[in-house]
């Protein structure tokens, strides 16, 4: 065992006579003869395990932070973010917003993270000008919003949560689905909102609602998820839709074979909502339904307005019906609408 631990090539010719042992190393000073046993014979000295471990110590320490450092970049650095301070909401597709941990499911802390990226559009057409609201996705300027806030616009205006005012073209528009992506000229530097999952929204989540009903930009209100898979049937016809708006409504809809903000008429598209009882009014419509993460989850989209069908009246409001289109849809038609797709 002794042996072991010397250099090799020390033991090839034949041990004198009256040894010293072990033989000194040649690279160290001779030592004084070992003391005899009783019986005397010299003693064996007694291994030097702790010089060893010390040798071995750095490369051990170096191993054990590339084992930590491999745990962090397999799914761990969330965590260390968090312990470091860096105070990250779940990234979605398109962004990430910093919401700090002591307001972290608060509406409060969800509006002051959130409240930057939500803007509001206001869209003009031979029929007039009408209002509405939008969610910004990437720092460049691109804005999700319903196609029903832009259908039929011959000029686009936003303005962001600062004050700032920007011409906006519309790059694509889905009726089916509801949704439009606008684009600002000469932006930069915006914070884009964080897309979250919506296939894991549950009944009776909390949530907050943003946007800007009747031109009242930064509005913010709150509530829980009522129901999900709400099918709700909205106009695609362009004149109707702009012709309620014009005498105060919201855009037509259709839910439970009930009519609302008008007749729907015969062109029209139905998808699957997010019900929420979060206080939506006309120009809450491309506003962002928000989890307590930060995280959007939905873009509203329709009200069920006080006066039933004959929402054209000026009291028209909400009720605590509204209905959102899962921000899930929304990812999945991002590529389409970036191409340029109208349809």
């Amino acid at each position: 065992m002794t042996e072991s631990l010397r250099p090799s090539g020390e033991y090839g010719s034949p041990a004198p006579v009256t040894p010293e042992w072990p033989p000194p190393p040649a690279y160290a000073p001779p030592r004084q003869p070992a003391p005899e046993s009783a019986q005397g014979f010299p003693r064996e000295p007694a291994p030097q395990p702790a010089r060893r471990r010390r040798a071995r110590g750095p490369a051990a320490l170096l191993a054990a932070v590339a084992i930590v450092a491999a745990a962090v970049g397999g799914g761990t650095a969330y965590g260390i973010q968090e312990l470091a301070g860096g105070d990250t909401a779940a990234a979605g597709s398109t962004g990430t917003h910093v919401v700090p941990s002591s307001q972290r499911g608060t509406v409060a802390g969800v509006a002051e993270a959130v409240a930057p990226s939500i803007v509001e559009i206001s869209a003009t057409s031979n029929e007039g000008s009408s209002t509405g609201s939008g969610v910004i996705i990437t720092s460049d300027g691109e804005i999700v919003t319903n196609n029903h806030v832009v259908s039929g616009a011959s000029s686009v205006t936003v303005r962001t949560s600062d004050g700032t005012t920007y011409p906006a073209d519309v790059v694509g528009t889905d009726s089916s689905k509801d949704l439009a992506l606008i684009e600002l000229e000469d932006a930069s530097g915006l914070r884009a909102a964080t897309l979250g999952d919506s296939d894991g929204v549950r009944v009776g989540d909390q949530v907050v609602a943003i946007g800007s009903p009747e031109g009242l930009t930064g509005t913010v209100t709150s509530g829980i998820v009522s129901a999900l898979d709400r099918d709700v049937t909205v106009s695609t016809d362009e004149s109707q839709g702009q012709q309620q708006r014009q005498q105060g409504g919201g855009w037509p809809f259709e839910y439970g074979g009930r009519e609302f903000n008008g007749d729907t008429g015969g062109s029209t598209t139905t998808y699957q909502a997010i019900q929420t009882d979060a206080s939506l009014n006309p120009g809450n419509s491309g506003g962002a339904l928000i989890d307590m993460n930060g995280d959007v989850i939905g873009i509203n989209s329709a009200i069920y307005a006080a006066s039933g069908s004959d929402s054209s009246s000026s009291d028209a409001g909400s009720v605590g019906l509204g209905f959102a289109i899962p921000v899930n849809t929304v990812k999945t038609d991002l590529s389409a609408l970036r191409s340029g797709s109208t349809t």
